[in-house]
């Protein structure tokens, strides 16, 4: 089911708001644009507002679709099960594909900015035939990290294990002061001097004071601790097989601590990518950059069957 919605705030007149069903979980989106799709997905602590700022870049090139991930936005946000596995990568990639059945694609090239890339890269393996390119945004990849695991990253990234306390610990913490939580997030992880439009920050606030998001998105780290490692061993040795871009934030963390390019040609076979002068918010931080290299990225096969 497809209902079609009314404009997108943040988003000019080219881009309208749906919702997508699939079984009892509802998908929120904005798309717009023409051209061949471009399926776009959000990370945390965010929603599909992040892509506001290169959406006008790209409608002119293709046919954008931005989902809010389970869990987050306006999407539907179930209570967690106790494996965790409805807010799985793998779920979370089906609901993907079920938003992409419903504009008629059978193939699309897929960009994915933090958690939102870690389900990019479990949709390249999951469905190569339907992934034609992908690119992940200032993450390395989840089994890596956790595999890798030492003092510095456990204090730049102790969100991952602080969101996976059980007994809803996080939740009822967060819940105290979301506002200062999320913006501390923001700023934190920002190059310093980043600039968020009011209005988005708005509609981030909005959407994540509402406690099932602050559940949902502890469930979607408690599944990353659990169940995604468990598929992220079992494909141990599988590559993504089609063209992979990896960009990241030249002032963040990921880049200093992880040799990303190096990184990733262990986990796909044709690699590409280079940093982006900013921190971790690339969409927000480097929106003409950013749109410039998926632009690039995207239409080399197109243009090569032209």
């Amino acid at each position: 089911m497809l209902e079609e919605r009314m404009s997108a705030p943040l988003f000019d007149s080219r881009f309208t708001c749906a919702e997508v069903s699939r079984g009892d979980v509802s998908i929120n989106l904005v798309h717009g644009g023409s051209g061949p799709p471009l399926l776009l997905i959000h990370g945390y602590p965010q929603t599909h507002v992040i892509w506001h700022r290169i959406a006008p870049l790209l409608a002119d090139h293709f046919h954008l679709i931005c989902p809010d991930l389970r869990g987050y936005g306006d999407s539907a946000k179930p209570a967690g099960l106790p494996d965790h596995s409805n807010y799985s990568k793998r779920e979370m990639a089906a609901d993907m594909i079920a938003v992409m059945d419903h504009f008629g694609y059978q193939r699309f090239a897929v960009g994915g900015h933090d958690r939102g890339a870690r389900v990019t890269h479990r949709l390249a393996l999951d469905y190569p035939e339907r992934v034609e390119r992908a690119c992940v945004m200032d993450i390395a990849p989840t089994l890596h990290m956790f595999d890798h695991t030492d003092q510095a990253f456990a204090t730049g990234y102790y969100h991952w294990f602080f969101l996976i306390q059980p007994d809803g610990l996080p939740e009822h913490l967060i819940g105290q002061d979301p506002d200062y939580y999320l913006n501390e997030k923001l700023k934190r992880w920002a190059a310093p001097g980043a600039d968020f439009a009011p209005a988005a920050r708005a509609e981030y606030l909005r959407c994540f004071r509402n406690p099932k998001a602050i559940h949902g998105s502890c469930e979607d780290y408690r599944a990353a601790a659990g169940i995604d490692l468990e598929h992220d061993r079992a494909d141990r040795g599988r590559s993504v097989d089609c063209p992979l871009l990896v960009l990241w934030g030249a002032r963040g963390f990921v880049h200093r601590t992880y040799d990303l390019l190096s990184v990733w040609r262990n986990y796909a076979r044709d690699v590409s990518g280079y940093p982006l002068e900013c921190g971790h918010f690339l969409p927000e931080e480097q929106p003409d950059e950013l749109a410039a290299a998926l632009k690039t990225f995207c239409q080399v096969e197109n243009n090569a069957k032209q």
